[in-house]
C-alpha cells in the first residue's frame, strides 16, 4: 500500500544516495539532490522568517489588534482600510481585526517596510539600484551590533578566561598559566609591525603552535559532528532496506548504479566523437 511514510522513505534514500554519488563523479543524481536540498532549505527558512519575524514584528506593529473602545479617527480608518485590502489578498497574513501581539501602532516601522520593498527591487534591473540603500543599512547596522556583541562575547570573555586563579589547586593553576601563555603568544604572532626575530620570533612561533592546536581541535569537533550525521544517514539506509519499505535502498542503489553506468558510457562516447 502506497503511503506518505513509504514515499518519504524512498525519497530520503534517493537524496542520500544522490549526494553520496558525488564520490564517483559530478553526475545528474548529485545535481538533482543538491538543487532540491538548496531549494527546499531556502523556501523553508523564508517561510519560517516570514511567520516568526515579518508578520508579527513588522505587520503586527503597523496594524496591531487594538483594544476594544480605542478611539478611531479618519487616519485610523484610512490606515486600516489598507489593512483590509491586504486582508482580501492574504487573510492568513492579515487576519480580521488586526494582528495580535502589540497594543499600539508604531509608524516608525514603515522604514524597515520600505527598505524591505527596496530589497525586492533587486529583481527589476532598471530600479535595482534601490536595493543598495537597504543593503547599506543592513551592513552598517549589523556591523555595529556584531562589533558590540563580539567585543563582549570574544574580547571581554577571553580576558576574563585568561585570569589565573591562584586559589585553585595545581591543575587549575597550570591550566590558567597555559591559557595566559597561549593568549599572549597568539596575539604576538599577529603583531606584524615588528619583524618576527629573536625572542619575539620564538614567542610568536609558540603562538603558532597554540593556534594550530586550537584549529585542529575545532576541525576535529566539526568532523565528529559530520560523522555523526553520516552514521545517522547510514542507519536510515539500513532501516529502509527492509521489507516494510519494499527494499528501497537496494532497489534505488541498483537503479542508480545502472543509470550511472549508462550515463558514463554515453558521455565517454560523446567525448570520443568530439575528439575524432
Amino acid at each position: 500500500m502506497l503511503t506518505t511514510e513509504l514515499l518519504g522513505a524512498w525519497f530520503s534514500v534517493f537524496l542520500t544516495l544522490g549526494i553520496l554519488s558525488y564520490l564517483y563523479d559530478d553526475n545528474p543524481f548529485y545535481k538533482a539532490a543538491e538543487h532540491i536540498f538548496v531549494g527546499v532549505s531556502a523556501g523553508y527558512w523564508a517561510s519560517i522568517y516570514y511567520w516568526t519575524q515579518v508578520q508579527p514584528n513588522l505587520f503586527g506593529r503597523l496594524w496591531p489588534a487594538l483594544p476594544e473602545g480605542t478611539k478611531t479617527g479618519f487616519f485610523h480608518q484610512l490606515w486600516y482600510g489598507i489593512y483590509h485590502f491586504l486582508g482580501y489578498i492574504s487573510s492568513g497574513s492579515f487576519p480580521e481585526g488586526g494582528i495580535q501581539g502589540h497594543a499600539e501602532i508604531r509608524m516608525i516601522y514603515l522604514i524597515p517596510l520600505i527598505l524591505g520593498i527596496f530589497m525586492l527591487m533587486r529583481l527589476i534591473p532598471k530600479i535595482g539600484w534601490l536595493a543598495r540603500w537597504a543593503i547599506a543599512y543592513i551592513v552598517g547596522m549589523a556591523a555595529g551590533l556584531r562589533f558590540y556583541g563580539f567585543l563582549n562575547s570574544d574580547v571581554m570573555e577571553q580576558i576574563k578566561a585568561s585570569n589565573i586563579n591562584f586559589s585553585g589547586n595545581g591543575i587549575v593553576l597550570l591550566n590558567g598559566i597555559i591559557i595566559v601563555i597561549g593568549t599572549l603568544c597568539g596575539l604576538l604572532y599577529f603583531f606584524f609591525s615588528k619583524e618576527h626575530t629573536g625572542v619575539f620570533g620564538k614567542l610568536s612561533k609558540v603562538g603558532i603552535y597554540f593556534l594550530m592546536i586550537s584549529f585542529g581541535a575545532s576541525f576535529g569537533f566539526a568532523v565528529m559532528g559530520r560523522i555523526s550525521l553520516l552514521i545517522g544517514r547510514f542507519n536510515d539506509l539500513i532501516e529502509y532496506s527492509g521489507h516494510e519499505f519494499h527494499n528501497a535502498t537496494f532497489w534505488l542503489l541498483g537503479i542508480m548504479i545502472l543509470l550511472l553506468f549508462i550515463w558514463a558510457f554515453t558521455g565517454k562516447n560523446k567525448q570520443d566523437k568530439a575528439a575524432a
